[in-house]
């Protein structure tokens, strides 16, 4: 039987489910993607630190975690919130499952919750805190979540960067695209007769 959990918002609005992951408490500011694919690139991209991150396609973990698709070095979320979570996948890359990724880094997970209708919410409600816990009841979820510094009151950008500059090895050649003209210029949008640049 698989563990109880919950995430809880600020609001005091709560979703059930079973946890997946580490069997932990986190904190976060409750954020969704409605991606079909790319939950392993989403996890480690250093944008979603400080996050629980809801996905709305309903079934995530089905081809694993390779060894290719990192966009950091470690995952960036602090939890992760899915409709159903798939124990056996398969893909031939697939070096572990979704839930031994979480669990090597710490990170809890929670499945089984409506991820859609949590979506709605967050859209007609605005952006909410959230703690997603498998190790205390809701009442004192929130009690705890209340407590606890707010997302914008924390320097993600100083946490998710590189201490200092380092070169990038990669076969792949580099394709940039250098433009001296700004958005809207050629609409007499921009330029440099306007004063708010």
């Amino acid at each position: 039987m698989t563990k109880k959990a919950i995430l809880v918002l600020e609001d005091g609005s709560a979703y059930e489910g079973y946890s997946f992951g580490a069997e932990t408490s986190t904190y976060g500011e409750v954020v969704f993607n409605t991606s079909m694919t790319g939950y392993q690139e989403m996890l480690t991209d250093p944008s979603y630190a400080g996050q629980i991150l809801m996905l709305t396609y309903p079934l995530i973990g089905n081809y694993g975690i390779n060894k290719a698709d990192f966009e950091s070095r470690q995952i960036q979320a602090r939890g992760f919130a899915v409709r159903e979570y798939c124990s056996q996948p398969s893909h031939w890359q697939s070096a572990s499952t979704l839930h031994e990724f979480l669990l090597a880094y710490g990170i809890p997970g929670v499945s089984g919750i409506d991820t859609r209708a949590l979506t709605r919410h967050i859209r007609s409600e605005g952006a909410m805190m959230g703690i997603l816990t498998s190790e205390m009841p809701s009442g004192r979820a929130i009690e705890e979540l209340r407590s606890l510094p707010r997302y914008d009151f924390t320097d993600f950008v100083h946490e998710v960067s590189t201490e200092k500059p380092y070169s990038w090895q990669s076969n792949t050649p580099v394709i940039a695209n250098l433009s001296s003209r700004l958005k809207g210029e050629d609409k007499g949008e921009g330029g440099k007769n306007n004063p708010t640049l």
